[in-house]
């Protein structure tokens, strides 16, 4: 049987059988990937160009535009690519790599929320000391520990999941490559190892989704303290952003990785895969644009000047 040093490239799933379809999901998917760098590169302009966004907030989001942009480029390009040119090959090292940054974007982005959800925290149940908790300093030092923790993470996971023989062939059954994908690949008992490491990052994600939940639990109660409706309707509307986004992000993880095993469709991978790689990215720039006015006047002037120039 083959093992893991004489694989040197992956099989990944096929976007469809006949050639009419595998172009026809090659447009579409290169449609959403334009609409995500779009949304993505106009938030991060319009952060980094207009003064009124050089908040703590708006630095986090930023920091999640760029995640969300290496998320989505780490996956969908190669599978566009083999798509349009009828292949389903990746390279051993490719593949590692595609793992690696998915693990380290997609952990990051999740810290990053959960920071975000510290940050609303602050503003609302402790607005007096907003400036002194959460200063650039501050921010500068959560964003690094977000990504830092999903670097980390990505080490971790991938350097055991390499490290794993490797028996059972090299045919993916998704369109890129991912952890649990490549452990029905290890031979048996062997990727017990992988499985210790999810264990311990599930149990750090749920933690990081109590002290969101409980961050919001305070946010509501000190709302809802609130003496002027009009004061309680502009606290939900800067929290509600970030809700959606948050609930979005754990949807399509949890559909994603909780399907159950009775229904094994490549149809129904392939639709999670979109959910889990594509949905994000691409919809988080639209979520938070429409309840910043601040954002939504500074892309309006960004989308002028681009077309009449």
């Amino acid at each position: 049987m083959p093992n893991s040093s004489s694989v040197s490239e992956f099989l990944l799933l096929a976007f469809a059988d006949t050639r009419e379809l595998q172009l026809l999901h090659f447009g579409l998917f290169l449609g959403i990937y334009l609409a995500a760098l779009l949304g993505n590169g106009l938030i991060l302009t319009a952060v980094a160009c207009d003064h009124r966004l050089h908040t703590p907030m708006d630095f986090f989001l930023l920091s999640l535009a760029l995640l969300d942009l290496g998320c989505i480029s780490t996956t969908l390009p190669k599978a566009m690519a083999n798509a349009l040119w009828d292949n389903r090959a990746i390279s051993y090292q490719g593949c590692a790599a595609q793992v690696f940054f998915s693990v380290f974007l997609v952990g990051g982005e999740y810290s990053l929320l959960t920071v975000m959800s510290y940050d609303r925290y602050v503003a609302i149940c402790k607005p007096l000391h907003y400036g002194s908790l959460v200063g650039s300093r501050a921010c500068a030092q959560m964003a690094a520990a977000a990504w830092g923790s999903g670097f980390l993470n990505a080490v971790l996971h991938t350097a055991t999941t390499f490290s794993l023989p490797l028996c059972q062939g090299n045919a993916v059954d998704q369109i890129f490559c991912e952890i649990p994908q490549i452990l029905k690949l290890s031979c048996s008992d062997a990727y017990l190892r992988e499985v210790g490491a999810l264990v311990f990052s599930v149990s750090l994600a749920f933690g990081c989704f109590v002290f969101i939940v409980l961050s919001y639990v305070q946010i509501f109660r000190a709302v809802l303290r609130m003496p002027s409706e009009q004061g309680q309707h502009k606290a939900f509307s800067t929290c509600l952003p970030h809700l959606a986004v948050v609930s979005l992000f754990i949807r399509t993880i949890m559909f994603a990785h909780l399907k159950p095993p009775s229904i094994p469709s490549p149809s129904v991978d392939l639709l999670l895969a979109v959910l889990y790689v594509v949905v994000p990215p691409a919809v988080n720039p639209l979520i938070y644009s429409m309840r910043n006015q601040d954002l939504k006047d500074t892309l309006k002037k960004l989308i002028l000047v681009v077309l009449f120039t």
